[in-house]
């Protein structure tokens, strides 16, 4: 191949479906997108995709090429990473996709020690609330609260965590305290957005609570909390986050309780790349660390 640079333009169209998203996630502009991808046509003799107004289609051909560009991509990443590797350098990009309170509470609070650690390591951390995909390396590393269902990826069990529920004492003060499971079907229950998450709301807690009334909805964990600690209504919320908060007391912590899982995918071509392994030993690092409130 005469040009690693036309493979890597090919890869970012095939993957962002269109030269206007290519050129945007590489950086460059739109013509130069054009012309590579065009020069990559030329030496390898075929059209490998079809520009519509709609954006762009692999061709038969595009996309037998595709396996092999990915192959490439991985070889010359790897190629890269070890030999950095070996001079001690631990460096480059490393996007991660996490659920929003994975990433807000457990890994941001660390990214000064995994800064302190490999100065020219940048991580990239990305919210899981939008899909995206391992295989075609989308990101790097991903952590959900299910198991992956493509085959290929390497995946791990983190940890299991609990979801239980919580209340301010300005809220217990106001509306007096839940005694039982039944009172909670008089209660405002803080909930999701339903038709907006593209996850399994807790399955246990719709079947105890009522949620037709809550008093709000959102799509993000993190504006559930802040609704909770203000005093809206109850919260369901990770107990290793909400059972550290002197704002929050824990309802019937005998009574109500969920148990989730957090897995850890990574794509089988990636998973020993240096800075990949530094990233993903780094957040087996904090579920260790915070095994106790696990």
């Amino acid at each position: 191949m005469d040009n690693w640079d036309d493979v890597r333009v090919f890869l970012a169209v095939a993957r962002n479906g269109g030269m206007a998203a290519a050129a945007q996630n590489l950086n460059v502009n739109h013509t130069t997108v054009a012309r590579r991808l065009s020069n990559l046509e030329a030496t390898l003799k075929t059209r490998l995709a079809l520009r519509t107004p709609a954006g762009v289609t692999l061709t038969p051909a595009g996309a037998e090429f595709m396996r092999f560009a990915e192959r490439m991509e991985t070889e010359a990443l790897a190629a890269d990473q070890h030999l950095r590797a070996r001079d001690g350098k631990i460096s480059g990009k490393v996007r991660l996709a996490t659920r929003e309170a994975f990433g807000q509470w457990l890994v941001c609070p660390k990214i000064s020690v995994l800064r302190a650690r490999y100065p020219d390591l940048v991580l990239e951390l990305a919210p899981e609330s939008r899909t995206f995909n391992l295989m075609k390396h989308d990101v790097d590393i991903s952590v959900t609260v299910t198991h992956p269902a493509q085959n290929r990826l390497i995946a791990q069990k983190l940890t299991d965590y609990r979801l239980g529920l919580f209340a301010s004492r300005e809220y217990l003060e106001r509306e007096g305290p839940v005694k039982s499971v039944e009172d909670l079907k008089n209660r405002q229950v803080i909930w999701y957005v339903e038709d907006m998450i593209d996850m399994d709301v807790p399955r246990y807690f719709k079947d105890i609570v009522s949620t037709s009334g809550s008093a709000f909805r959102a799509t993000s964990i993190l504006a559930q909390y802040a609704a909770t600690v203000s005093g809206v209504g109850l919260g369901i919320l990770q107990l290793y986050q909400a059972g550290q908060d002197p704002a929050l007391v824990r309802v019937l912590p005998n009574d109500v309780e969920e148990t989730l899982s957090y897995w850890l995918s990574v794509h089988p071509d990636s998973r020993n790349l240096p800075n990949v392994r530094a990233v993903m030993d780094f957040l087996v690092e904090i579920i260790r660390e915070k095994r106790d409130l696990f």
